[in-house]
């Protein structure tokens, strides 16, 4: 039976099982939300099916949730575009009342190549997602939080990568960073509607995409990928990667009724391995 009552997330880039959106969901109905997969829903120019949520896989992903005793829907969304945004905000409020909770996850991080080998079209990609699209994203529900009038939480998705800079993933450590900044902003600007806005930042998670990046930097850095795996290891005070749990649980948290005064903060998800 539907919950009227129970609040309302979104997270885009969520349509790929076993994804880190999938992980935060499913977090996310334990704290008793109703939500809704978000991801492009189909296989484009630099964006393959193995890099995105097509719609049968979105699908999935529902019916994980339903298994676990979840509510949710699919609704389809290029976030580089503001139409989709848009009505993604309005067709999650027809179904469910209402919005409580943005989660900005939709990113692209397969772009692995030195700076002076990235095409201009690849730049724009990953700023158009990574970046532009939690700027869309977040203009539109706060427009819905406002007009509900009793506040709300976007939370940014950003990464290790927002703080520290390696190399031959230029467009995805800049969009990371200017994450942080929007995240700032934003925070400012809607702190007087009770719209709290954070970012968690996570270390290497190993989803999908996270074994493609260790299959590349460890042929970057001339080692097997278990020895690749090992240095990681040993260079994180707690021993070991992230996990999803990790950050689902920390946008758990940031989502919480404990956290109505945390705005414009980035959270470290990193076991230590990020210091400040």
């Amino acid at each position: 039976m539907t919950n009227q009552q129970a609040p309302v997330a979104i997270c885009t880039g969520s349509g790929r099982k076993n994804g880190l959106g999938q992980g935060i969901l499913l977090r996310l109905v334990k704290a008793g939300y109703r939500v809704v997969v978000s991801d492009i829903g189909h296989a484009e120019a630099h964006l393959e099916e193995r890099d995105v949520g097509v719609s049968a896989e979105m699908a999935e992903v529902v019916a994980n949730i339903h298994q676990a005793g979840g509510e949710a829907i699919a609704i389809a969304c290029d976030v580089r575009k503001e139409d989709d945004v848009s009505a993604l905000i309005e067709k999650t409020v027809a179904a469910f009342g209402r919005l409580d909770l943005m989660v900005n996850n939709a990113g692209i991080g397969y772009v692995m190549k030195d700076m002076d080998s990235i095409s201009l079209e690849e730049w724009n990609l990953v700023l158009a997602v990574n970046l532009t699209g939690a700027w869309l994203c977040t203009k539109y529900a706060a427009r819905q939080m406002k007009l509900q009038g009793d506040g709300g939480r976007v939370i940014n998705i950003a990464s290790q990568a927002a703080k520290s800079g390696f190399p031959n993933m230029t467009p995805y450590i800049a969009s990371k960073h200017g994450l942080v900044g929007l995240t700032r902003a934003s925070a400012i600007e809607l702190g007087g509607s009770g719209i709290t806005v954070n970012a968690v930042c996570p270390n290497h998670v190993t989803t999908g995409l996270g074994e493609r990046q260790n299959e590349y930097f460890a042929e970057f850095s001339g080692l097997t990928v278990d020895e690749y795996l090992a240095a990681m290891r040993a260079r994180i005070p707690m021993g070991r990667p992230g996990l999803v749990e990790d950050t689902a649980n920390a946008v758990a948290f940031l989502a919480s009724s404990e956290a109505h005064y945390i705005t414009g903060e980035a959270m470290n998800v990193s076991g230590g391995e990020e210091m400040h």
